[in-house]
């Protein structure tokens, strides 16, 4: 059976006589799955070691009868109340030393033994209950690991826990000792015991030690991850095993989390409450969906797409009409084989009472269910060519957590964001509709025409090698502000000027630089000086060498005239330099001028609010036009591209999708 859309259900919510509805509801509207069961390990385990799956299952059955297949989700992250009763220490420990309790969710320690040893016995006798059941296609493990923990957990346990890694890591106290210059405010150690979790201090902990810790605890809590998928695959064969993530969360390393999955999952919420404009905006959206796809350079599942307005104590604004099938479209235009929404009815109770799903309090099927329905029927039979079908885009982003974190703990600029700055750079060459691939640092470069590497500020000998190999055999590499100022221990390199290891291949030195607090600076585009074109948070001062050609100039500071922007040859390839942070209109003329250089084409071209994405398929690819404008817009699509479901003309409404098609060469 072909699975292209699902839904998030809650059998356990509703009362059994209602089951038979929603099954009858949703095969109507076009859904052949749904994800079961992730929020209810007292529902399945009421006493320690009893386990109930009799509603779970006869649940299961019956939407089966509907021809919809399950996805069962490991309960891990709402463990019941007898567990913390039985053992308090599950319960995680805040940066101020105060333990958080219990009444919402990922209430745990994931070092915690108890916890851990209850969380395999409930996964294990899941999976052996659903070995071999038909109707259960795959699993999802946990929930949104590392949501809610950003400032969790540094109790005894997880301290110690970092103990055995650092030792793992550095082999001895002494190497710990030079690689994190303890020798700053007499913070020698002795032996690992002494190592603090980084709880609040008076002044502020050592940087070396923080990035550590976020290594730690991204190692922690995917391992605990990867322990449920090992414990599922050995005991399901046949069923897929993945995990919802939550885009450029920073919590866990996804690369390393998405390792032992089959595919990465998504939770994608386009007006998110919590969300800056910037993070809700069309571009950081598709940003958002080519990251996942680039976790595991595959295609990906969404496990959560918004069906209606979301919220907890607070609500964001309500998807006005269109705009549901419009993310839908956008979901499947960048890589998602299958579109889950969240959820199938609004819970009348319960923290996410005012999470609305596609039926509202009422049950009744409303606008939601009618657009989503007709959006489904249109994407089906695309969906059903292009799946499983992976492409790749001419430019490449890399993302790398290490540099995140790094800069999360040292921003410099208050303003500055490691993520923040990604967007940008996508959106740049978002607007011309050039597709971008998520490259990891272990990813291999080679065959992009393009690769931007923003903000690599934690730089070890096997990128820089990288990044330089990439360039000498002929790529077209984007290196910008604050490359190569941390050794891989986040203390500062000293083996030249800025940017350390690859002031050849950049053709610049870095002779300065200014933190720009308190305002922008002037940047002039050599070629096209525009009065709107500026730099913020940050200015390197450079000096060109080796021919490098200048690009752009200052216009204020004590470093008015002087390089902002530089291009240079090195090998078969050229590098960019770009030494502050550009504004919309600079970063444009950049990403215009490199891509041009590149040869790195857009798809089409359109107004503005109108995004043009390729989807592969098997024998054709697909060309989706989705306008994210609340007026008309205009696009030019290329002859070559023939519609698959009417419309006419180059004008596309408000919220409205168009899709095209082309034989494959």
């Amino acid at each position: 059976m072909s699975v292209e859309f699902g839904v998030d259900y809650y059998p356990e919510h509703w009362d059994r006589s209602r089951w038979e509805t929603d099954a009858s509801l949703m095969r109507e509207m076009g859904v052949d799955v749904v994800r079961m069961g992730e929020f209810s390990w007292f529902k399945l385990e009421p006493d320690p070691g009893n386990y109930d799956f009799s509603w779970l299952d006869e649940a299961i059955a019956l939407l089966g009868r509907h021809g919809i297949k399950t996805v069962v989700g490991t309960p891990t992250a709402a463990p019941p109340r007898w567990l913390v009763d039985l053992d308090p220490s599950i319960l995680p420990v805040d940066t101020q030393g105060i333990t958080r309790g219990f009444g919402g969710r990922h209430h745990v320690c994931h070092s915690n033994r108890t916890y851990r040893d209850r969380s395999m016995d409930i996964v294990v006798a899941m999976a052996e209950h659903y070995r071999g059941n038909p109707d259960v296609v795959g699993w999802q493990v946990d929930n949104e690991l590392g949501n809610s923990h950003e400032n969790l957990c540094t109790c005894d346990s997880c301290r110690s826990g970092f103990h055995a890694w650092l030792e793992r890591r550095y082999g001895g106290i002494e190497s710990l000792n030079a690689a994190w210059g303890t020798g700053f405010w007499s913070q020698n150690y002795t032996a690992f015991s002494q190592i603090p979790a980084p709880r609040i201090t008076p002044n502020s902990h050592n940087p070396s030690l923080l990035l550590d810790w976020r290594r730690f605890c991204s190692d922690l809590i995917a391992g605990f991850g990867r322990m449920q998928v090992e414990a599922i695959r050995g005991r399901c064969p046949g069923k897929f095993v993945t995990h919802n993530m939550m885009g450029f969360a920073e919590k866990v390393d996804y690369y390393d989390l998405g390792a032992s999955l089959d595919f990465a999952s998504h939770d994608q919420y386009p007006m998110g409450y919590w969300m800056s404009e910037e993070e809700k905006s069309p571009s950081s959206l598709a940003a958002t969906l080519d990251f996942i796809r680039g976790v595991k350079r595959r295609n990906f599942w969404v496990m959560e797409e918004q069906a209606g307005p979301a919220g907890w104590e607070t609500l964001g604004r309500t998807p006005g009409p269109g705009q549901l099938g419009l993310w839908t479209a956008q979901a499947v235009a960048h890589g998602a084989d299958a579109v889950v929404f969240f959820r199938w009815r609004t819970c009348t109770f319960g923290t996410e009472e005012f999470w609305h799903g596609i039926l509202p309090h009422s049950g009744v099927p409303g606008r939601r269910y009618a657009e989503l329905s007709r959006m489904i029927a249109r994407l089906r039979p695309v969906m059903r060519e292009v799946k499983g079908v992976c492409r790749e885009g001419d430019v490449g982003i890399v993302y790398d957590y290490d540099q995140c974190w790094a800069l999360r703990i040292q921003p410099h600029h208050p303003k500055l964001s490691y993520v923040s700055a990604i967007l940008r750079y996508y959106a740049a060459f978002f607007r011309r509709n050039i597709p971008v691939d998520f490259l990891g640092p272990d990813a291999e470069l080679k065959g992009y025409k393009v690769v931007v590497a923003p903000l690599m500020f934690v730089l070890g000998g096997d990128t820089e090698e990288k990044l330089r190999r990439y360039v000498a055999e002929g790529g077209a590499l984007v290196l910008t502000m604050r490359t190569g100022v941390k050794t891989e221990t986040d203390t500062c390199r000293t083996d030249g000027s800025l940017p350390c290891g690859l002031t050849d291949v950049a053709g610049v030195e870095v002779l300065d630089y200014d933190c720009l607090r308190d305002s922008d600076v002037p940047v002039a585009w050599v070629a096209s000086p525009s009065g709107e074109d500026c730099g913020t948070w940050w200015s390197d001062v450079l000096s060109p060498r080796d021919g490098a050609e200048v690009l752009a100039t200052y216009g204020d500071g004590f470093y008015r005239g002087a390089p902002a922007v530089t291009v240079h040859r090195y090998g078969k390839g050229i590098a960019y330099y770009v030494g502050t942070q550009p504004s919309a209109s600079l970063l444009q003329k950049i990403v215009d001028r490199v891509s041009a250089a590149a040869g790195a084409g857009g798809l089409a071209e359109a107004e503005d609010g109108v995004e043009v994405a390729c989807r592969a398929g098997a024998g054709a690819d697909y060309l989706f036009v989705m306008n994210h404008a609340d007026g008309p817009r205009r696009v030019e699509v290329p002859a070559a591209w023939a519609p698959v479901d009417g419309g006419e003309g180059p004008s596309i409404e408000p919220y409205g999708v168009r899709i095209f098609k082309r034989p494959r060469d």
